[in-house]
Parts: structure tokens; C-alpha cells; sequence
């Protein structure tokens, strides 16, 4: 019990950063209850004005992307759109324990799921615009349940599955239960702060990407480019963190710039499917070629979602030698296996440039930024991975040499 109430004190304190009156909005897993009402608590003790649960659970949506009317997956109740869209116009800090069984909506006819994407995509645009802008403090954690710790121990009964997937996740958030997890994550974000200077400081144009399994990609990036390590700042000055756990330091490429070939790492795992052994082939910035051995009709609804899915929105960086990839585990939780690698991902791009945050969504894409109602990150690290920038003024640098910051 100190572990978990260290981790909701964590995410509380850290993640969401919650202030005194502010609200919190926390979604959550009908199986993560009992985590979920230590979150709570401990928003309450930092003087959270109120808490406010949204319950999720994978048996009803499994059953209502198989059995209900197709109607249901064009429209967005309009009592569901003002609860998102009121809440994230207010500022209120946003908390997502996100668990569930990697394969649960496996077998689901694609097209319904595309529809409910772009429902969603239209009905609650007003959150994800200012969730991606800087419009309201957000995190994304996760804690077992016995479904996903099953699929990443196979070998193990449900109740070592789930001790061995708590222990791997503690690791991962550095908790040990000394109650000294907030201390070492701010010493944490000091470390990737230096690394995001070091990038920055190199004033890149552009990424060249290769490895043995067959990636040769270039990516542009756009004039006044910004690094950003896992720590964010709403428009009003709150820090908080979006991922936890988080290891990356990232950008956004130039919409039009990437050209190639890449190849995945890792299974991905998107809209309760697995997506694995798959290739992409980019020319001037749009995705032209899939091909998986596993989840392609997944995959090619992914990225056709609306046009901007078929274009990068993120280049991300992280050491093939870091902690969560130290572990040597496949988590089937793109929370996790995105910061045990490299990652790029295809849609919406954050801000990532000089004044970024306050520009219009029209005035990000004229500088060159992709817009989506999408964002899926796929991970492209490997050991031996090789990345060389080429600098505004045409130096060569290595930025990754065998799968490490070369810097």
C-alpha cells in the first residue's frame, strides 16, 4: 500500500501537478478502482476543489464496437462532449489511467472504429486542441490489470503475471516505497533538460535515420524547431508531465519533409489490435506503402482517418540503453514501449516550435506542421540505430550512434 499511495501522490504532485481549487477529471478503468480512489485522495489533500470520475471498461466497449446500431459511431452525446470540452475550456487538470487488454477489440470491423475516431475527432475537438496546445495540464499512466500482465508474462499464473508487471512498472516510475519517487522525478526531468539543450543547441534541419532491419528515412525539420523533453507548461505556467513514465526528448518534423523507408521495432498495438512486423514507405512527408505481417487492414485505417494521418507529427529520441528498455520487456502499451525507443508517429504534431503554443492551428500549418485529429506513435529504435543531423548551417552531427545519444 505505501508504493501505491507513493504512486498516486506522484501522479498527483507531478503529472498533473494539481493546484489548490483547481478540478481534476480522472479516467480510469472500472478495474483500476481502488488505484483510482487513491488518486483521488491525494488530489484532495494537495486542495483539489473537486475530483471527477469517468469510468472505462473493456467488456462494454469490446461489446458495443461488435452489437451496437452503426448510428452510434457518427454521433457523440451531447452530454459526453460538453464533459470534455467544458472541463478542458476551464483549465481543469485531466488524469488517464490507461489499462487495458492490448487485443480486446481484435476481431472489430475497422471501419467502425475509424468512424468513432473521427466522431470523436470533430465532436471533441475543443479538448484535444487545447490538450495538445497547452490548454489544460494533462497525464497518461497505468497501473496492471490481469488481461494485459497476462499477455506480457504468458508463461506466468494471473497473480505473478500481476506481480511481475507491478514490479516492472514501479521500476519504471522509480518507486521504491521510500516515499522519495517525487525527488528523484524532478532530478529526472533535470537530466532530459540537458539533453534537450544539447539538441537545441545544434539548430538541426534535418534527421537522417538507418539500421539493419532495412530503415533509411530523412526528416526534415521546420525553420525555429523546438526540443522538448517529457515536462510540459500550460499557457498559464503550470508544469506537468503527459507520460509517465517518459524517457524522450522530441519534435515535430516538416509535414512535407520526411522521404524513405522505416521500419517498426516493436508490435504496436492501436485500437485493441496488435500491429506487428510492419513497414512504412514515406515520399515528401505522406505515407504511401504499408505493409504488416500482422494488423495491416489496422494499420491502413490508421493512417486514413483524415488526410492528415498519413503524414509525421512527431520525431522522438530515446536511448536504446535506458531504463524501461534495460527491462528487455515487451509491454504491449505504446505508454511504455514508446519510451524504451526511438519513436515516430504519424498524424497530429505538437507545437514544437519558437511560440509555438500560442499560434492558430492555420498558423502552425503555414509554418509547415502537421494537423490531425489522430496521433499514433510507432517505435523505430533498435541497437545498432544510426542518426546524423545536418545542422542549419550544413554541419554533420551524430545525434544516435548504436542506438545511444552520440552528443
Amino acid at each position: 500500500m505505501d508504493k501505491l499511495r507513493e504512486y498516486a501522490r506522484l501522479l498527483v504532485e507531478i503529472g498533473v501537478n494539481i493546484q489548490k481549487g483547481q478540478d481534476l477529471i480522472v479516467s480510469a478503468p472500472v478495474d483500476c478502482a481502488p488505484f483510482a480512489r487513491l488518486c483521488a485522495s491525494a488530489a484532495y489533500d494537495a486542495g483539489c476543489r473537486e475530483v471527477v470520475m469517468r469510468w472505462t471498461d473493456d467488456y462494454l466497449a469490446r461489446e458495443k464496437y461488435l452489437r451496437a446500431d452503426s448510428s452510434v459511431f457518427d454521433t457523440t452525446p451531447l452530454w459526453n462532449q460538453h464533459f470534455f470540452n467544458d472541463y478542458a475550456q476551464e483549465g481543469a487538470a485531466y488524469l488517464a489511467i490507461s489499462a487495458t487488454d492490448p487485443e480486446n477489440l481484435k476481431g472489430v470491423d475497422p471501419d467502425r472504429l475509424i468512424r468513432a475516431q473521427r466522431t470523436s475527432g470533430r465532436d471533441l475537438k475543443t479538448f484535444q486542441d487545447l490538450q495538445m496546445c497547452g490548454g489544460f495540464p494533462w497525464c497518461i499512466a497505468s497501473i496492471p490489470i490481469p488481461s494485459w500482465a497476462k499477455k506480457v508474462f504468458p508463461d506466468c499464473g494471473e497473480e505473478e503475471a500481476m506481480g511481475k508487471l507491478w514490479d516492472a512498472i514501479y521500476q519504471t516510475m522509480r518507486i521504491t516505497g521510500d516515499g522519495k519517487a517525487v525527488d528523484r522525478w524532478r532530478d529526472h526531468i533535470a537530466t532530459l533538460a540537458e539533453r534537450k539543450k544539447k539538441l537545441n543547441d545544434l539548430h538541426l534541419a534535418s534527421l537522417h535515420y538507418t539500421n539493419s532491419l532495412g530503415t533509411d528515412l530523412t526528416v526534415r525539420l521546420p525553420e525555429g524547431c523546438v526540443w522538448e523533453a517529457g515536462d510540459d507548461r500550460t499557457r498559464s505556467g503550470q508544469d506537468f508531465i503527459a507520460n509517465m513514465p517518459t524517457e524522450e526528448i522530441f519534435t515535430a518534423p516538416l509535414r512535407t519533409g520526411s522521404d524513405g523507408v522505416v521500419y517498426a521495432s516493436m508490435p504496436l498495438v492501436k485500437d485493441g489490435n496488435i500491429i506487428d512486423k510492419f513497414y512504412l514507405v514515406v515520399k515528401e512527408g505522406k505515407i504511401v506503402e504499408v505493409h504488416a505481417e500482422q494488423g495491416e487492414e489496422i494499420l491502413k485505417a490508421a493512417i486514413s482517418v483524415d488526410e492528415g494521418a498519413s503524414y509525421f507529427g512527431e520525431v522522438a529520441l530515446v536511448p536504446y540503453d535506458s531504463p524501461i528498455s534495460d527491462q528487455k520487456l515487451l509491454y504491449y502499451n505504446t505508454l511504455f514501449d514508446e519510451n524504451a525507443a526511438c519513436h515516430i508517429a504519424f498524424g497530429e504534431a505538437y507545437p514544437n516550435i519558437e511560440g509555438g503554443q500560442a499560434m492558430s492551428k492555420e498558423e502552425l500549418k503555414a509554418r509547415g506542421l502537421n494537423d490531425s485529429i489522430t496521433h499514433v506513435d510507432f517505435m523505430v529504435g533498435t541497437a545498432d540505430l544510426s542518426i546524423t543531423g545536418t545542422t542549419r548551417d550544413g554541419r554533420e552531427v551524430a545525434v544516435f550512434r548504436d542506438g545511444n545519444f552520440a552528443l
